[in-house]
């Protein structure tokens, strides 16, 4: 019995030293079409190298690599990013308890990556899409703010989520029941009573006997506290014209980081939101009003957009469960004048610089969230043909390719079962 345990022991120590070696092994992509999502823009035949989770090398002059993968007539790309989406925190939305996005008491301090399911099918599936990382945010509650954003990626192992208490959410725009003026209202005021603390504060610091007795900021104002000093980001959903520029004098007044979300009505003011350089996360499937906030919703608005210089980051809207589809998205961007250039910028690097993240460009010192196509990634037919999420090889096999075999393979199981 001893001489059982210590071999499994053994065989236990052996599996964790082979996978950590696995991981640690140099990679190297040749032969590849390279979209770099960089000032180096696109390199034909090109080789990638990473190893331990970061791309170490492109084109270098001697090739050493431990396995090398010929991509000949592929193309490869930085992962795509999704955003502002609940990937994670719901399973089914129709299912009331495998949802953890929102909760009526949440507020400014809201942290639902705590409820973060890294084991959700629907991340799998995403892959199937390109996806490697993601912004995840939260629904919140009645507050106007709904707490803050998260980043995982799609590794689907338990630590898959890469940071927390990112950004700040907040809801702004027509109200159901009562008015939008009071959310602008209480969102200046609030910044406005934590600059009178921190001055008060800062005065104290110079008196010993103060500074002893000086108490610590509450959770909530340590988090606008955040939003003053450009640690966190605004993140504000908001559609009408007059709502964006409202945010935009909040944003200089205070020198906020400022990011909208939806902002149907940007292209109304798409030279101002380029000046004070606010990214846009929108979808570029928008194309009738679904309010009277977004009566300018149309087709070709990230095509407009990105030609006044706003910087558009492309997301889903609906279901978690079309993340996957985020690459059709941009490729409906494209069909009404977006280039494919800015279409990948926008699912990719846009994301990453609205978000603050080390990813969304292939580039030396980068994290290896790369994604092998088998052709254009924005047209239909084509798939993913490997993956890497922090240099690490991962499957695009999802739960819905099991039932699929399941439905469609002979079996002696009984008719239950397979029909």
């Amino acid at each position: 019995m001893k001489h059982i345990k210590l071999f499994k022991s053994s065989l236990m120590v052996l599996a964790l030293a082979s996978s950590t070696a696995s991981f640690a092994q140099s990679i190297a992509i040749t032969n590849a079409t390279v979209h770099t999502v960089t000032e180096q823009g696109v390199l034909e035949n090109a080789t990638v190298v990473f190893e331990d989770g970061k791309v170490i090398a492109i084109n270098p002059e001697t090739l050493n690599a431990e396995t090398i993968i010929d991509a000949k007539g592929k193309i490869l790309t930085p992962g795509l990013i999704g955003s502002m989406n609940q990937l994670g925190l719901v399973e089914v939305s129709a299912v009331s308890k495998s949802r953890d996005a929102s909760d009526k008491k949440a507020d400014i301090t809201f942290d639902a990556s705590l409820a973060f399911n890294s084991r959700s099918s629907v991340i799998p599936y995403s892959r199937k899409g390109g996806i490697t990382s993601n912004v995840v945010s939260p629904k919140g509650g009645d507050d106007m703010f709904k707490g803050q954003t998260f980043v995982a990626d799609l590794s689907g192992e338990f630590d898959s989520v890469r940071s927390t208490h990112n950004n700040v959410v907040i809801d702004l725009g027509a109200k159901s029941k009562g008015s939008r003026a009071l959310s602008l209202q209480n969102l200046q005021f609030k910044l406005e009573d934590a600059v009178k603390e921190l001055a008060k504060a800062k005065k104290k610091t110079d008196d010993e006997k103060d500074k002893k007795e000086a108490k610590e900021p509450s959770r909530e104002a340590q988090v606008i506290n955040a939003l003053l000093s450009g640690d966190k980001a605004l993140v504000a959903y908001a559609d009408r014209a007059t709502d964006l520029l409202a945010l935009l004098k909040i944003k200089e007044q205070f020198s906020l980081d400022l990011v909208f979300v939806g902002a149907a009505d940007a292209v109304l003011i798409a030279d101002k939101i380029a000046q004070a350089n606010v990214p846009v996360v929108m979808t570029a499937l928008d194309n009738l009003p679904g309010s009277f906030d977004s009566l300018h919703s149309s087709l070709d608005n990230a095509a407009k957009l990105t030609k006044a210089g706003v910087k558009v980051a492309l997301s889903i809207s609906g279901d978690t469960h079309n993340l996957y589809q985020l690459r059709y998205h941009a490729g409906n961007a494209i069909a009404n004048g977006l280039s494919p250039d800015a279409a990948l910028a926008a699912v990719t690097v846009n994301v990453a610089q609205a978000f603050n993240l080390d990813s969304g460009t292939i580039a030396v010192g980068k994290t290896a969230d790369l994604v092998l196509w088998s052709a254009d990634p924005f047209e239909l037919s084509t798939k993913v043909s490997q993956m890497w999420i922090n240099g690490k090889e991962y499957s695009t096999i999802s739960r819905q390719d099991a039932l699929r075999d399941r439905y469609t393979t002979s079996s002696d199981m009984p008719k239950a079962y397979v029909k």
